[in-house]
């Protein structure tokens, strides 16, 4: 992995905590997670004039992203109903690379060096262990913990559709316009359904907060899709889970959450994986 990429993909790492940690933060989670999401249409629209038309070999990958990243959302906002931010956040995004890793290598045939692996075993480790942390809430919260790992399932699934599919495109950003255009739209039609009035206070009260995380959503996955192709995909989804220590360190500053043994241990699992992992790579 070059150092172009590696920097890349930490960027869109501090970029996804931030508005993760805004959906969290806000009192109605599905208004807030729509907002980011219909939030990407103006911004892929924008970009498609200026991207190659993706290969027609990817439009079932499209397809297939779109209904992945549907779940992913639905996923996300019940576990952050019935969780913190740092419980929930780091447990999702650290089962994530594990899965990626074992779907790469056990189905894929994809070849790591030994230290990527144990980077990549060190950061999903090392995260996984704040199943054993206490909420804010008062005591443990198992059924925000399994909200996460299906959570995290999502993540795996997605990641691995949209690697293969933007190398399929031929282009990583023009296949990630694309689903964002089509996830966008669904999620709008979804919200519609749900809450007659939830677009138009989309556009209106909600404009800062749709513009603003739906900017930030769309750059950091589009980074992340366009790394898939420059670097093997497992070490990809590893690197971009090095979003949890921007999110516990929000999660802490901003939102009043404790800060605990197993937190600090995850961040410095996640920091030193992410430093083999560039030594490794």
């Amino acid at each position: 992995m070059s150092a172009t990429v590696f920097a890349a993909v930490l960027c869109a790492a501090a970029l996804h905590a931030a508005w993760n940690a805004a959906v969290k933060g806000g009192t109605d989670k599905v208004q807030g997670l729509a907002a980011v999401i219909v939030g990407h249409l103006p911004f892929a629209l924008a970009v498609l004039p200026f991207v190659p038309l993706p290969d027609a070999a990817a439009l079932p990958w499209i397809a297939s992203g779109i209904a992945l990243h549907l779940g992913y959302q639905g996923a996300l906002v019940a576990a952050y109903g019935a969780g913190d931010l740092t419980q929930v956040y780091p447990i999702a995004r650290g089962s994530a690379p594990l899965l990626v890793v074992a779907v790469s290598v056990g189905v894929l045939g994809t070849a790591l060096p030994g230290a990527a692996l144990v980077a990549v075993a060190l950061i999903g480790a090392g995260i996984l262990c704040l199943l054993a942390a206490p909420s804010a809430r008062g005591g443990r919260t198992p059924r925000a913990g399994a909200l996460a790992l299906l959570t995290g399932g999502f993540i795996a699934a997605y990641s691995l559709n949209d690697g293969i599919g933007a190398r399929a495109a031929g282009t990583g950003v023009g296949f990630y316009a694309w689903l964002s255009v089509g996830n966008a739209l669904v999620t709008g039609a979804i919200l519609h359904r749900m809450r007659p009035g939830g677009l138009r206070r989309l556009a209106v009260a909600d404009l800062g907060r749709t513009l603003g995380g739906g900017g930030a959503s769309f750059a950091a996955y589009a980074i992340v899709v366009w790394a898939f192709t420059e670097a093997p995909i497992a070490l990809v989804a590893a690197l971009r889970e090095t979003s949890v220590v921007f999110a516990l360190l929000i999660g802490v500053a901003l939102m009043g959450e404790r800060a605990d043994a197993a937190k600090v241990a995850a961040i410095l699992a996640t920091l030193g994986g992410a430093a083999l992992l560039r030594i490794a790579g």
